[in-house]
């Protein structure tokens, strides 16, 4: 895993190998093993490496393809390269390297377009083609690698961060009014291709995009995941899917070990995590190295689950480490977890991770963990709602369950001149819920998280926080075939057991029951979700900055509301209103965006 970055020209002028070089260094906490730059004529590509694959020189990049001249620049892995590598040699190409970037030059000569159906992994690839002046981008299935892009007319500059575009500068820095609608509405998510920022998009999951010498280009989706029944699997009883689910998971993981370091866990105590360390012990895994995180108590909360990660790697025999987290660190690390984020997130586990993830990063550079399997299997408290309603009525319900506050609402939070002219909220979900290929209420609302929500909240923030520490994190419940398998599951044996019932009875007998058995759990931070002290102070001060009061974003009113009743008003799921207003404005401030 790594940073990459790079600007193409269309107006006959060279790149600007001097913003590339700046984009590049911004991104050093996501390579620190070495960077590199290429350039020529129209196009400059940087990048910074985590060597995780081929440790030596060889895997260095941007890369040049000896037969055909191509250069790449890549971030992520690619678990079947090995299987790869030999299905190329086979067809007639050679290798000088062992390294999975090569793999995808290779796949780019042989399969053109296609060689990204070929893989299975986690990636964002910039490839260029000097002989046509063609540029290839693309981005994995789950939308596991960041890919963000500024397009002028003349020019367009791709990087893994946000903070790597602004920092070549030029940037429209101002705020997109739907996605702004959309950050208020789906607890910060702005679903591809926008962000927070006009002049910022993001290249969408499942999606190539090339883009030819004179600046135009085109797309596709190459794959879409089908949350229908298949008649294939008509006579499959419950056991028969609880298998299935288990087989194909022990396949994930065995995938998620390919590495030429040590691969760990973050063992967070719940099901997922605690399933991938059973699994992985199953494979014969030892010495097996994972990692848990506790903060202090507060507003009544528990701020550890130390009893159950304890209680799975005694079982299973890991090396474990527990890392507490006094309160003295979390203020600080607030700050940290702002700036390493790409695009604000309110969620307030970012900081948790962002703190474990520094941790973890003194002993490892590779970790697996549990993220995702909430939403491909069903496992949180919105689904059941929407158990047996009708599809025309599916947007309205998941809305009640999920949405942060309904659009009628929103002239309470946001000045008008911030107002969006439509409900763009409810016109995404709109057309979200009404694509073909999900077949019930249920179906479409895991499709949508698996697709979207997921994609801009859980996966980007364990991209965000842990790459911020040179860390790769790995998730094998966004296996793409896992994700097909749990698609064709249906809903009721999802739903079953309080949520995630196909997995829960799968893991009878692989992990210890207490965990299965056990309140679902989160990452907590309870300093964040009860806002006082100089937490409460930080977010306050934020608000109340020059800078916010100038851009006047908020109704100053509700803001007052919120900041003397802090921790009273609540999201639709939860989340503390107050940090939802204050985390944008952190975000915005951090950033330099005035």
């Amino acid at each position: 895993m790594c940073g990459l970055a790079g600007e193409i020209r269309f107006d006959s002028r060279p790149a600007d190998v001097g913003a590339v070089a700046r984009m590049t260094a911004c991104m050093v906490h996501r390579g620190p093993d070495g960077e590199g730059l290429w350039a020529e004529g129209a196009a400059a590509f940087g990048h910074r490496r985590l060597a995780i694959i081929d440790l030596s020189a060889s895997g260095a990049q941007p890369m040049t393809d000896t037969e055909t001249g191509a250069v790449i620049v890549f971030n992520g892995c690619i678990y079947n390269h090995h299987e790869l590598r030999d299905e190329l040699r086979g067809l007639g190409h050679t290798f000088v390297s062992t390294s999975d970037t090569e793999v995808i030059e290779k796949s780019w000569a042989q399969w053109g377009e296609g060689f990204v159906d070929h893989f299975f992994g986690m990636f964002a690839i910039a490839l260029r083609e000097p002989r046509t002046g063609r540029t290839v981008l693309a981005r994995d299935r789950l939308g596991i690698k960041p890919l963000y892009l500024d397009e002028r007319p003349g020019m367009l500059r791709f990087a893994s961060t946000t903070q790597a575009l602004l920092d070549a500068g030029g940037v429209d820095t101002g705020i997109d009014r739907d996605a702004l609608a959309q950050y208020m509405s789906f607890h910060s998510v702005v679903p591809a291709p926008r962000t927070i920022l006009a002049g910022i998009t993001k290249l969408p999951p499942a999606t190539v995009r090339v883009i030819e010498a004179d600046g135009t280009s085109r797309q596709h989706v190459y794959w879409t995941p089908s949350f229908e029944r298949d008649p294939a699997d008509a006579g499959r009883s419950p056991q028969e899917w609880q298998d299935a689910v288990l087989d194909s998971l022990r396949v994930a993981v065995k995938r998620r070990m390919v590495a030429d370091v040590p691969v760990g866990v973050l063992l967070s105590g719940g099901l997922d995590s605690s399933l991938v360390v059973a699994l992985l012990a199953e494979l014969g895994q030892t010495d097996l190295a994972t990692f848990s995180i506790g903060f202090e108590s507060g507003g009544g909360e528990s701020g550890d689950e130390f009893e159950y990660s304890t209680l799975v790697a005694r079982e299973f025999g890991t090396v474990h480490h527990r890392i507490p987290i006094g309160s003295a660190r979390l203020l600080p690390a607030v700050d940290g977890a702002v700036a390493a984020m790409s695009e604000p997130m309110v969620s307030h586990d970012a900081v948790a991770f962002y703190l474990l993830s520094e941790e973890v990063a003194k002993s490892i550079k590779v970790v697996q963990s549990g993220q995702g399997a909430d939403e491909v299997l069903g496992g949180y408290d919105w689904y059941p709602p929407l158990a047996g309603v009708a599809r025309g009525d599916a947007v309205s319900a998941y809305s009640d369950v999920f949405v942060d506050r309904p659009w009628a609402a929103m002239a309470e939070w946001l000045n008008p001149a911030w107002l969006a002219e439509t409900d763009v909220p409810r016109a995404f979900l709109e057309a979200s819920f009404s694509a073909a290929g999900a077949t019930t209420a249920v179906d479409a609302a895991l499709r949508n998280d698996t697709t979207v929500m997921l994609v801009d909240d859980p996966v980007k923030r364990v991209d965000n926080m842990t790459m911020a520490w040179g860390l790769e994190g790995r998730v094998p419940f966004l296996d793409h075939e896992f994700v097909e398998l749990a698609g064709r599951i249906p809903p009721e044996l999802k739903l079953a057991d309080g949520g995630k019932g196909v997995l829960k009875r799968a893991s009878r007998g692989v992990v210890p029951d207490a965990v299965i058995d056990r309140t679902k759990g989160y990452f907590p931070v309870p300093a964040i979700r009860q806002l006082e002290g100089p937490m409460l102070q930080k977010v306050r001060d934020a608000l109340l900055d020059p800078a916010a009061q100038h851009r006047d974003l908020f109704r100053r009113s509700t803001v007052e509301r919120l900041l003397t009743d802090p921790n009273t008003e609540r999201t639709t799921l939860g989340s503390n209103a107050l940090w939802q207003l204050g985390l944008l404005e952190l975000w915005l401030q951090t950033n330099h965006i005035r």
